[in-house]
């Protein structure tokens, strides 16, 4: 199997304590969001290759919340947890992240999906933080390395037929 991979930009306001993620799929709108808000899916492609994803908590929709960790060889390496604020099925996610190493910490995340020609997606999510020092904090941990891989696993999921 083939899956072309795409650029996934990630970019921090100089001025502002946010951080903005953009990245395009090779996949209709609705079967983007489908993976972004089943659960099985994911588990499936959410963070870095070489760690597993538990899901512990799934409560997709307006109101509901989530909580998941991040396992490798069987040992918890770090969990988040979150509310998801507003689903909008195929347009618009609003939920909170917070790493639970770092709880005050928590950022507003809305997520939004583009329909773009060829049948394929631009979904571009805006996290919004209390302070420029946790968002330099958030950049620094590595996170783009999660991002990717994470991105890359959802390329070879949505190439399934």
């Amino acid at each position: 199997m083939t899956t072309k991979t795409r650029e996934t930009t990630i970019e921090a306001d100089p001025n502002l304590p946010t951080i903005l993620i953009v990245r395009e799929f090779d996949a209709p709108r609705d079967r983007v969001f489908r993976a972004w808000t089943d659960r099985e899916l994911v588990a499936r492609w959410l963070g870095p290759r070489g760690l597993e994803m538990r899901i512990d908590d799934w409560e997709m929709g307006t109101g509901g919340r989530y909580r998941y960790a991040s396992v490798q060889d069987g040992q918890e390496v770090a969990s988040f947890y979150g509310s998801f604020h507003e689903v909008r099925p195929n347009e618009r996610l609003v939920q909170t992240f917070t790493w639970e190493g770092a709880p005050d910490g928590v950022s507003l995340e809305t997520a939004t999906f583009e329909d773009l020609d060829g049948g394929r997606t631009r979904v571009s999510i805006l996290s919004v933080v209390e302070s420029m020092e946790i968002r330099d904090q958030i950049l620094a941990s590595g996170m783009e390395v999660g991002v990717n891989e994470g991105y890359e696993k959802l390329d070879e999921i949505l190439a399934e037929a």
